[in-house]
């Protein structure tokens, strides 16, 4: 198997370091995009050759195009396109105002878009590449208080669906990843964002809230296990476009899914009556 060139954001830690490490440990290079590339130290002595600490923020578009030049100077056209950088954040819609959802988009679909269409020609270029999308299993369900989390995930989904379908003619796969709760800081009580708190919506995200904050380092998702099933997909000759990971994700997205067939099922015949009589159903080119 060749040497892949990689980009990952949010290397530092979690399922990004993790994805970093099992790609480096396989002999492919890593450009690992964060904000504070001292804490990739240990693995720059490790593989002083193969990777390179870049500092990045996801939501800083402009910078988008300079991180895959640098890339592409230092190892090489990008292979491997891991979006995985982004924060959680809990709040009643009530409770989170624009700036806070607008952030939410900016690091789940405005960042990860800018990254996708800056690796894109070089990818094109060479007819190869894979563009992996590090989603939740919050961007097919949601609950409450995870609404503006969500909002980018189920937006960044969309998305990325989209261009699964735009991109393949071009040998360019996309890999959009579900993951349920892993061991990685994504609960630590200085990453995760918690909007100011109302008494109207105690009652009900209290426990969400406490939920959230004490699972911290308890999660049963192992990330240096999904690190692997990702690479292995990645390896593949070919791949699914959704891949769930934890036992949470499967039961949430299979039971979200068999509620929302049975209701389009249950009002088939109803909203086939908004249709104008007569007339047969469009059909769309794609």
């Amino acid at each position: 198997m060749t040497q892949r060139h990689w980009i990952i954001t949010g290397a530092s830690s979690g399922l990004g370091r993790a994805l970093a490490e099992a790609a480096l440990d396989s002999g492919d290079t890593v450009v690992a995009a964060v904000r504070r590339p001292e804490r990739l130290d240990d693995l720059l002595s490790r593989y002083p050759e193969s990777i390179l600490p870049a500092k990045f923020d996801v939501r800083d578009i402009p910078a988008a195009k300079d991180l895959v030049s640098a890339a592409t100077e230092r190892f090489g056209p990008v292979d491997v396109l891991v979006n995985n950088g982004g924060v959680g954040q809990i709040g009643a819609a009530e409770e989170v105002d624009d700036a806070q959802l607008r952030d939410m988009l900016e690091q789940h679909l405005f960042g990860p878009a800018a990254l996708t269409r800056a690796v894109l020609p070089g990818m094109r270029e060479q007819h190869r590449g894979t563009i992996v999308q590090i989603s939740s299993q919050g961007g097919r369900v949601s609950f409450p208080g995870a609404g503006s989390y969500s909002a980018g995930k189920f937006a960044l989904e969309g998305w990325s669906e989209a261009l699964a379908g735009e991109v393949a003619q071009f040998g360019i796969r996309v890999l959009i990843v579900e993951p349920s709760r892993f061991r990685t800081g994504f609960n630590d009580a200085d990453v995760l964002k918690i909007a100011a708190p109302s008494d109207v919506y105690a009652d009900l995200l209290n426990a969400v809230r406490a939920d959230m904050r004490a699972v911290s380092g308890r999660q049963e998702g192992d990330p240096i296990r999904a690190a692997e099933i990702i690479r292995g997909f990645v390896d593949a000759e070919s791949a699914p476009l959704r891949v769930p990971l934890g036992r949470e994700a499967v039961r949430r997205l299979r039971d979200g899914y068999r509620q929302n067939l049975a209701t389009v099922e249950e009002l088939s015949d109803i909203a086939a009556d908004a249709d104008f009589p007569g007339l047969a159903e469009s059909v769309r080119p794609v």
